[in-house]
């Protein structure tokens, strides 16, 4: 049986305390961790592992979660899944995506955001999805131009990051979107 949260490339699961070498690994990447998180300062294993926990026990609940993704082939961590300003009422919720540097453009980020997107769209319900990008991550924008993400704006000098500010860019896609790119919605036959 295939599950739901498996594509051809990667498969998505729920992160768990012992995945603290991933964020540290990521994180004392200076070139990975500056294309979605602002510098921290150097870090022990135990804060790490600490840090691990916390995600995995905050981040399962209802549509707010985050997930690890994990390469089919060698069953290694390459990146993480989250989604988070989660309104049922509005049907909408934001989402970010990181993989790591050694990992990136070979479609693993590109399979786990249509398998999350999915989940929220057809099983969850929801209709729209923003993404918040800083102007200088070209591979991300260029990311979500080809998972049919519209550019919605920009807000300007928005964040302090690298001893400055600088914008970011929302894309947006709704469910229809995504249905007409990927399909879905359709009931399976017994």
């Amino acid at each position: 049986m295939t599950s739901f949260w498996a594509g051809e490339l990667v498969t998505l699961r729920a992160m768990s305390g012992e995945d603290w070498e991933y964020y540290k690994r990521f994180n004392e990447n200076s070139r990975d961790s500056r294309s979605v998180n602002r510098i921290e300062l150097p870090r022990s294993d135990d804060n790490y592992r600490r840090e691990a926990v916390e995600v995995a026990e905050k981040y399962s609940v209802g549509d707010t979660f985050a997930l690890g993704i994990e390469r089919n082939d060698q069953r290694v961590l390459v990146g993480a899944l989250s989604t988070r300003r989660v309104d049922n009422r509005a049907g909408s919720f934001e989402y970010g995506l990181e993989i790591e540097r050694s990992h990136q453009r070979r479609g693993y980020g590109s399979e786990a955001a249509a398998l999350s997107l999915r989940y929220m769209f057809d099983e969850r319900r929801h209709r729209k999805c923003t993404v918040l990008i800083y102007y200088f991550n070209y591979a991300s924008v260029a990311l979500h131009k080809a998972l049919v993400f519209v550019n919605e704006g920009r807000l300007r000098e928005h964040e302090f990051f690298q001893g400055r500010y600088c914008d970011v860019i929302i894309m947006g896609i709704l469910d229809t979107e995504f249905r007409d790119k990927f399909g879905g919605g359709e009931v399976a036959d017994d």
